[in-house]
C-alpha cells in the first residue's frame, strides 16, 4: 500500500484566492479596469514611421517572391499535366 503525502501537511480543503465575503461593486471593477488599461497603454512601445515602412516593404517583397514562385510551380505543373494528357 502506498502512502500519499500532501506538500502542506496541515492543508485541508480548498484555498480560494480571496475570501468569499469580499464585495466589489461593478463600478469599482470598471474603474480598476480603466486604470489598468491606462497603465498598460503607457507600457506600449509603438513603432516609428521608418520601422513601419521597412516592415511594409519586407512584407511586399516576401509576398511578391512567394507569388512568383507559386506561379512558376503552377506553370510547370500545368505543362506537365497537359503533356501527359
Amino acid at each position: 500500500m502506498v502512502e500519499h503525502w500532501s506538500p502542506k501537511p496541515g492543508a485541508v480543503g480548498s484555498s480560494p484566492s480571496w475570501p468569499a465575503t469580499k464585495k466589489v461593486t461593478n463600478m469599482g471593477k470598471f474603474s480598476t479596469f480603466i486604470a489598468n488599461a491606462k497603465a498598460e497603454i503607457h507600457k506600449v512601445i509603438f513603432p516609428t514611421k521608418i520601422q513601419v515602412r521597412q516592415a511594409f516593404f519586407a512584407v511586399i517583397l516576401v509576398v511578391t517572391v512567394i507569388s512568383i514562385f507559386l506561379a512558376l510551380v503552377d506553370l510547370l505543373m500545368s505543362s506537365i499535366v497537359s503533356s501527359v494528357l
